[in-house]
């Protein structure tokens, strides 16, 4: 395949997964959305505990609708939904409440009205606060149970033995509305009738317990992935690994064997024993050991031989040979002489003089 032809597949690929992930990729946040088990300010996980310590009989309900039919006991099941949508019941939903069960939905569309947006509704259970200006006109056959002049906000109608709530926001008694005890004191009313099972509809958030999973065919791995963001992440990683394996591994031309560093055995030496003598603190070690050393290249720059002459010597033939001035170099030598601890500065500043010194005497540039 020609190389042209080549990044033009590939950037195919490239902005294929792209694609794929931005269509894959769930939203948490929709599902968690008037979700017990949602935390943020539109959630119900506040209320949860709330009416959970009230002591009432409550449950998360994590299958269908049809599946209430196999509860023996009356059942007031609450859903609340992401979005407003439309109040008509389907006919499973009117049969099952007919039998005595009841039906709490919060979420119900309306009409925008005149009233504020944000109001103080009364109750006997206290102030309820509604961010909502939307209102229900009452119709024959339903009755208000929260209102104003503009019209109801929340109101029930009765099918046989049993009835439907309506509200008109979904975050009634949301987490947001925590500071508002009167919020979480009569949307858990709404729900407690006699001995009945209160029920919360997850299912419509997502939540399913394991059983339908597996009779809905999402009791797998695959399933599972394709409704988490792991599985844009899992379609990349494989687009990667065919792109790998279909290029040979070879991003932009053959491979190039690497080279193995030369080791400076000297260099590596010199530094481990410069880190052992700064860790040990040992600058005397250095002075004397430096000063040896420098000495012994001045007495063979001034022709005086290898054998250690005394401080005084060394001055006396600087002062004929090189300079009158023998001030640097007594100091110098005056240092190594002392046999002491110094400073780390004072250790720079003395191998530095040194240095100097040098190049005066020898004409170096290093």
């Amino acid at each position: 395949m020609k190389r042209s032809n080549r990044w033009l597949w590939l950037s195919g690929l490239i902005l294929a997964v792209i694609l794929l992930t931005m269509i894959a990729a769930p939203s948490s946040s929709k599902l968690n959305s008037g979700s017990t088990y949602g935390r943020a300010p539109d959630g119900y996980g506040a209320w949860y505990a709330f009416i959970q310590k009230q002591g009432a009989t409550i449950q998360r309900w994590k299958k269908p609708f049809a599946d209430l039919t196999t509860e023996k006991r009356p059942v007031t099941l609450l859903q609340v939904r992401a979005s407003l949508g439309f109040q008509a019941l389907s006919s499973k939903q009117k049969k099952w409440v007919e039998t005595g069960n009841n039906l709490v939905i919060l979420g119900v569309y309306q009409g925008v009205s005149g009233a504020k947006f944000s109001t103080i509704q009364r109750s006997l259970l206290g102030d309820v606060k509604i961010d909502t200006s939307r209102r229900r006109e009452i119709t024959s056959g339903e009755e208000a149970d929260l209102s104003d002049s503009f019209g109801a906000v929340v109101w029930q109608k009765k099918y046989g033995k049993g009835k439907v709530t309506f509200a008109i926001t979904p975050h009634l008694a949301a987490n947001a509305y925590q500071d508002y005890s009167g919020n979480f004191k009569y949307l858990a009313n709404l729900v407690t009738h006699q001995d009945n099972l209160i029920l919360v509809d997850e299912y419509i958030h997502g939540y399913k317990d394991q059983d339908v999973r597996e009779r809905e065919g999402q009791g797998n791995l695959f399933s599972y992935l394709g409704q988490t963001p792991l599985f844009p992440a899992f379609m990349q990683i494989c687009v990667l690994l065919l792109v790998v394996v279909w290029a040979k591994n070879r991003r932009l031309g053959k491979s190039a064997s690497l080279g193995t560093p030369v080791v400076d055995n000297s260099a590596a030496y010199i530094q481990a024993l410069a880190a052992v003598l700064q860790k040990a603190e040992s600058s005397d070690f250095v002075v004397e050991m430096v000063g040896k050393e420098e000495q012994m290249r001045l007495q063979t720059a001034l022709g005086l031989g290898k054998t250690p002459l005394g401080r005084d010597t060394l001055i006396e033939e600087w002062k004929q040979q090189i300079s009158s001035d023998n001030t640097e170099l007594n100091e110098l030598l005056k240092v190594q002489a002392q046999k002491t601890k110094i400073g780390e500065k004072q250790l720079i500043d003395w191998l530095v003089k040194w240095r100097s010194l040098r190049q005066i005497l020898l004409g170096e540039n290093k």
